[in-house]
């Protein structure tokens, strides 16, 4: 079928990809825009993961300051170039994080840096809640690392759903960003700070 440049134009203004995979991806779609965006996600995802490996050793610090100065974020937010660092793309990004910071105040960055004593009380304390409840023993594991999970999705940065879209996490918010970019992107490290309590984990 013939795939109208327009239709093109609005494509690629809305996922930010090139102009010949938005053509492809219509044309693969039938023109139908629901199936060519998911088209263009999943290729985008697939090129994300190879990206993940690249060093990523620009970037930018962003900051955010919330309910009057009461509550202060840095983040650090690598990538490949210094053209990318200064896109706006990419400087709306590291905002939107530093926000979500200061909003959801996650305790780590992702979950391999939590400790293991740390996940290991968690086991512990919803062990003794499933005893409590007289759960059978032999559900307590699947049980436990659904908890787990929920632990993760609170506690870690990048698991969090993000606040301004709840629907992704951020994790899928940076994939998304690499597939728009073209670059490998990292949030490195962040630390909070809200008044009277001191640093917050970073």
């Amino acid at each position: 079928m013939e795939i109208s440049a327009s239709s093109v134009k609005e494509l690629r203004e809305k996922t930010g990809a090139g102009m010949m995979d938005c053509k492809k991806a219509l044309t693969e779609a039938g023109g139908d825009f629901a199936k060519a965006e998911e088209w263009l996600r999943q290729k985008g995802l697939a090129a994300a993961a190879k990206k993940a490996s690249r060093v990523a050793s620009e970037g930018a610090v962003g900051s955010y300051v919330h309910m009057g100065g009461k509550i202060g974020v840095l983040v650090e937010v690598n990538c490949e170039t210094d053209f990318v660092a200064r896109n706006e793309v990419f400087q709306a990004f590291v905002k939107d994080v530093a926000m979500h910071v200061a909003a959801s105040a996650p305790l780590y960055l992702k979950r391999d840096e939590v400790p293991a004593d740390v996940i290991e009380k968690e086991r512990a304390i919803y062990r003794e809640q499933l005893r409590e409840q007289g759960k059978p023993e032999k559900v307590w594991d699947k049980i436990i690392e659904g908890k787990l999970e929920k632990f993760f999705k609170d506690a870690c940065l990048v698991d969090q759903p993000f606040v301004k879209d709840p629907d992704k996490s951020i994790q899928q918010l940076t994939t998304d960003l690499v597939a728009k970019i073209g670059e490998n992107v990292q949030i490195r490290r962040y630390v909070r700070y809200q008044l009277g309590e001191g640093l917050g984990r970073g």
